[in-house]
């Protein structure tokens, strides 16, 4: 092994595919993105170059909607990282510590996974319609008929209706690769703890956490990365709306290039998109890194 990784030239073999690869769908399109974003361009005719223009007017234009939908991503961001992922660890111990159906309950968890966005943004109209729709029905036959809404078009309530469809297609996701790495632990490692006398809530928090933490580092990447970027759910559900109040960069990305033709501004939104994901990854690959392992690195 240690031959095969000494051999400068057959690394480079094998990793130049990969890297131009990388180069080619990645690296490219986000430079050329920057340079589309320092132009007065419509996509199609001639185009001018006004250097940071476009980044001011993000920010500082007080008719821009772009503060409102970036804050709106970093909503997405919260309740990922705070109620979804929490939720996902819960049921991931609970079903790793053994329960009766623990394959059945594994599936059913899963299944809003493999099923398409457009299609689960449409289950959740239905859902929310305020004629028909399951929760307004419900709240109805409780005799609650005040808190019914149309949520959906309720500057109030939208951005929470928008964000429980989310919470619900991907908790069997992140509990699912919880799951994995609970199972991986050594089983001599618990049966030492009981035989201690931990119970099943101190051997969670100091043993099973503590050992999955790369794997909740992974699930918290995953889930922050896909909030920042979410496109395809908000499109389905409300396209931004009510107004603005439901708009992310990436639905603001779409109205822009393709329905006012603002291609400079359109790709100065999606160079921030990238900007923001790889700082905060890098924020969060920060939070979780391992103490211990650095102490042992200034001691050598």
């Amino acid at each position: 092994m240690n031959r095969i990784l000494s051999d400068k030239k057959a690394i480079a073999i094998f990793i130049t595919p990969a890297l131009l690869f990388f180069l080619c769908i990645v690296m490219v399109p986000i430079v050329v993105s920057f340079y589309y974003s320092m132009l007065r361009w419509d996509g199609i005719g001639a185009s001018r170059w006004i250097g940071l223009d476009n980044y001011k007017n993000m920010f500082f234009n007080k008719n821009s909607v772009f503060p409102s939908a970036a804050l709106n991503s970093f909503m997405f961001a919260g309740v990922s990282l705070f109620i979804q992922l929490p939720i996902s660890l819960l049921i991931a111990l609970v079903l790793a510590y053994g329960v009766k159906g623990e394959g059945v309950y594994r599936t059913i968890f899963f299944i809003p996974v493999i099923i398409s966005t457009v299609v689960i943004g449409q289950l959740w109209m239905k859902i929310y319609h305020p004629d028909y729709g399951l929760l307004n029905v419900l709240l109805r036959r409780l005799n609650l008929d005040s808190w019914t809404r149309i949520w959906l078009g309720d500057r109030k309530t939208v951005l929470a209706a928008t964000f429980a469809p989310l919470l619900w297609q991907y908790i069997g996701y992140h509990m699912l690769l919880m799951y994995g790495a609970i199972k991986s632990i050594p089983q001599d490692i618990f049966e030492a703890a009981r035989i201690d006398g931990a119970s099943r809530t101190r051997t969670s928090f100091f043993i099973t956490i503590p050992l999955i933490k790369p794997m909740l580092r992974v699930s918290a990447t995953f889930a922050l990365i896909g909030s920042l970027k979410i496109f395809d759910l908000v499109f389905v559900l409300t396209n931004g709306g009510p107004g603005s109040a439901s708009e992310v960069p990436a639905t603001l990305i779409v109205k822009t290039i393709f329905m006012r033709y603002q291609y400079g501004y359109g790709s100065a939104i999606a160079v921030f998109v990238v900007v923001e994901c790889l700082l905060f990854t890098i924020l969060l690959q920060w939070l979780f890194r391992d103490k211990e392992n650095e102490n042992r690195k200034f001691a050598v």
